[in-house]
Order: C-alpha cells, then structure tokens, then sequence
C-alpha cells in the first residue's frame, strides 16, 4: 500500500518525537509544525509544542533572541531542521555550493540553526529530497556540525533523519546513520544509488509504518486545524491525503 508523502511525513515525525517533552518548530516548517502537533495529541497533550510565528502555540515573543536564550538553556528537547548538503557525519550546509566565498549556487544562510542544533537534544533533519547532490560525501560549507570534540560542551545535536525515502537514526559516537526504513516503493538499492555518503543497514530494511486509521483521522480531525492558523494551503493538501488513505486502507 502506498501513502500520501505528507502523511507519511507528518505521521513519521509524529512517531519521532514521541518520546520528548518540548518540541521547538522553526518558521517554514509546515510538516515539522503537523508532526509535533500530532505526537502532541497521541501524547494526551504530555509533548509540549512551541511553534514560532503562532500565536496560539507559543509562549515566545518576538524577540528571536528569547528562542537562543530558551534553547541555550535547556527549554526544549526536539527541534527539526533541513539542508542544502548533509553529509554522513551530519554536517549541514545552509551557506551555498561551490567553495566559500565564490559560490555557485547561494542559499538563505545559516541564521540562528548553529546554536539550536548544538544546544537542542534529540534533532531530526528533515529533507525530502534524497539525491546525491543533497546527500553528500562531504559538504561544501559546514554550517553547523554533526558532531564535536569531547571537550566543546554540546548537549545537543542529531539523533536521526527523515528523507523522502527512509528514516536513519544517528549514532554520534561513530558519527553514522543507519537505516531503520525504507518508505513504500523504495527498495534497498534506489538509496544507495541516491545517497552519497556510506551508512549503515541491514540487508533487509524493514519498511516505514503506515499510521493507523485512527492516526490518521486525528491528524485530520485534529491538527489539521491547528495547522492551518500559519499554513492553510498545506492543512487543506494534508487534509485530502488523509481522506485518500483512509479510502485505500478501506477498500
């Protein structure tokens, strides 16, 4: 059976951070915003969700300063962030392509992710697209590291990601991911040829879980809602993929 990439996404990421206590999400961050509201919901409303730019879902004024500050000391323990270039060790490019400062291709910069990423616990990188030119042997720019020296005090840093084919975790002892899933449709192969970097599998991953019937129609009934205060267009796309899975899981 296929899904919806959203839902799968949203619903992946819900699973994510199942575990935590206070998820931070950033701006442009439709998906990230659904998947901590919806682990918020299967958590009986335990996950605390702090979502810049709402004003339902923060306590944050806006003041990015207040952000670092939190961050700095401790306030949350999940936050999500992307990549033009992520490499094997979980180094992340935000800067550009091409050798720095005559780049080929510019992006937005790096902003305030160095310090969330080395202050935050339990970071997921979401990107969707999984290719060699985003899945790199070795960024062109590091932005911010996956890693750092034992005596560089770091209580934060990665524990997985969530492309548009598998989920990884990461270990920062060996500095490697490992896949823990391949997504309907992708097989072992198609990310090997896709990923640029060397990680650890089994040879027969398993497959990422489809969410439930009733996942899935408190991800309808429920956060899409609450989405749609910052992000309406995804809200309502999201909304039409959980109606299409919820027919195919029914026919």
């Amino acid at each position: 059976m296929t899904c919806d990439w959203n839902v799968l996404a949203v619903t992946t990421l819900a699973r994510l951070l199942a575990p935590r206590g206070h998820v931070l999400v950033g701006t442009n961050a439709a998906a990230q915003m659904a998947g901590a509201l919806l682990a918020r919901e299967l958590s009986g409303g335990r996950i605390r969700v702090s979502v810049i730019g709402s004003r339902k879902h923060s306590f944050l004024t806006d003041d990015l300063s207040e952000i670092f500050d939190c961050a700095a000391r401790g306030r949350f323990d999940a936050f999500m962030i992307g990549g033009g270039q992520i490499d094997g060790q979980a180094n992340i490019n935000l800067v550009g392509v091409g050798q720095h400062p005559r780049m080929q291709v510019r992006w937005s910069g790096s902003h305030g992710t160095p310090l969330l990423y080395l202050m935050i616990p339990n970071i997921i990188i979401f990107r969707e697209r999984h290719t060699r030119e985003v899945m790199v042997d070795k960024v062109d720019f590091i932005s911010t590291p996956g890693t750092s020296p034992a005596e560089v005090y770091r209580p934060g840093g990665p524990t997985g990601m969530l492309t548009g084919k598998g989920v990884f975790s990461f270990d920062k002892r060996t500095a490697r991911f490992r896949l823990e899933s391949l997504h309907p449709g992708i097989d072992l192969r198609d990310i090997l040829q896709n990923t640029g970097f060397a990680f650890d599998h089994d040879e027969a991953p398993a497959a990422t879980a489809l969410p439930s019937n009733e996942v899935a129609t408190l991800l309808r009934d429920a956060v899409c809602p609450e989405v749609a205060e910052i992000y309406p267009r995804f809200a309502q796309a999201l909304s039409r993929g959980v109606d299409t899975h919820l027919a195919h899981a029914s026919s």
